[in-house]
């Protein structure tokens, strides 16, 4: 077979695969056949130990790099959250508040608009926008942030609302959800973030909050979506009450979605947050602090493998999981760093310690770190420019991130 004369870490992959045991090294094997794991396969994996965990994060970037090449990409964008204002009670969520709370907001549309222009002269090539269900929010706001933002950037693109502002706009507007969403698309909508899938099992939904879509409802939505002509990510959020044996279903579920519509241009794992979160604090002897160093490895790496020819971009959550983990994930099957965002209140407000920005510049420095090739791209990965120089960008911000820390002091 030719792909197994392909060079991996300095050995040819088939010189790879011989070093894992039996079972995991016909599981690989039959990936390069173009043969999907089974459910069972895919747990296997994430399992794996020793040699044979080594084997999957070796195998994962000989995929990433027979894809992707040498390539890193990364988006310019900022994070709008116009209201942090929520009563559905997600219990992992640090973020929300009630209405008459310390720091409780909702922006007017100029507010909205203001932040939108201030992105796009630093550069900004999308905005990002995402808010709380705020119980006095008409379902038309959704579309009046796109007519408000269009009107003045019409050329910006709008990667907005989750499937759980989908389901509330379009009960709010006594729309279905496709009627909904070709409203927004018709206004400016251009993609759509797939969180709010946290994990896609009945059961520990049931656990992890109350009132919120159920499974079904969030697959029925992206289906749309997608069928729509609105892309989207897809997302995890593991390291809480779950198992490999829920990310083994949850990976599948995405790639059976995918084969369907085609519509997820990334995956984007993301480890739960557990310092303020109300789920952890109140039962911290049942919840786990986050995802292990193992669990996050495998997460992504795993992904790579699953989602094969049908994802073709895994993105680390550097908010999440900091600058030095997100460039060591760059050889275990991320291709993507995601965006600088500017303002980053979600993870933050669960405690996260990883700042609100990630510069240009720095994200340029991260990727040559881990001797790949950064690019500039846009929502839907076409790319806008190749840094293949190691000239320092001009006119960005030194390598300090917002929050006064240097997220590039692991370099050092």
């Amino acid at each position: 077979m030719k792909d197994l004369q392909i060079i991996c870490h300095s050995k040819r992959i088939e010189d790879t695969l011989s070093d894992a045991s039996i079972e995991t090294r016909l599981i690989l094997e039959n990936c390069l056949k173009n043969q999907q794991p089974s459910l069972s396969d895919i747990e296997k994996l994430f399992l794996t130990k020793g040699k044979d965990r080594q084997v999957v994060l070796n195998f994962a970037d000989f995929l990433r790099n027979k894809v992707n090449g040498n390539n890193v990409t990364f988006v310019i964008n900022r994070n709008i959250n116009f209201t942090n204002v929520c009563y559905m009670g997600c219990k992992f969520c640090g973020f929300a508040k009630r209405s008459n709370d310390l720091g409780a907001e909702w922006l007017n549309l100029d507010e909205v608009v203001i932040r939108a222009k201030e992105a796009s002269k630093r550069g900004a090539t999308e905005v990002c926008i995402q808010g709380g269900l705020h119980p006095k929010l008409p379902g038309a706001y959704y579309r009046e942030i796109l007519i408000a933002i269009k009107k003045v950037l019409p050329k910006i693109h709008i990667h907005a609302f989750s499937p759980f502002e989908i389901w509330y706009g379009a009960k709010k507007s006594r729309m279905s959800y496709a009627d909904f969403l070709e409203d927004l698309k018709e206004c400016g909508l251009g993609s759509m973030p797939g969180t709010a899938a946290e994990i896609l099992d009945t059961k520990i939904r049931k656990k992890l909050t109350k009132n919120k879509l159920t499974a079904d409802q969030w697959i029925e939505i992206i289906k749309t979506a997608h069928r729509s002509g609105i892309p989207s990510t897809a997302t995890i959020m593991y390291g809480h009450i779950d198992s490999p044996k829920e990310w083994a279903v949850h990976l599948d579920i995405l790639r059976r979605i995918q084969v369907e519509t085609g519509g997820f241009t990334e995956f984007v794992p993301l480890s739960f947050v557990h310092y303020d979160s109300p789920l952890y604090l109140e039962s911290p002897s049942l919840v786990r602090a986050g995802a292990t160093d193992n669990e996050i490895e495998l997460m992504h790496a795993v992904a790579r493998i699953v989602l094969h020819g049908f994802i073709d971009n895994i993105q680390v959550s550097w908010t999440k999981l900091g600058a030095e983990k997100s460039r060591n994930l760059l050889s275990m099957g991320v291709n993507d760093l995601g965006g600088t965002l500017m303002n980053e209140s979600i993870s933050r407000a669960a405690g996260s310690k990883n700042g609100q920005e990630i510069t240009e510049t720095e994200m340029v420095e991260i990727i040559r770190s881990a001797s790949k090739i950064p690019i500039k791209r846009d929502t839907l990965y076409r790319k806008l420019k190749t840094y293949d120089s190691e000239i320092s960008v001009a006119g960005h911000d030194p390598l300090v991130s917002r929050n006064g820390s240097n997220p590039l002091s692991f370099l050092n």
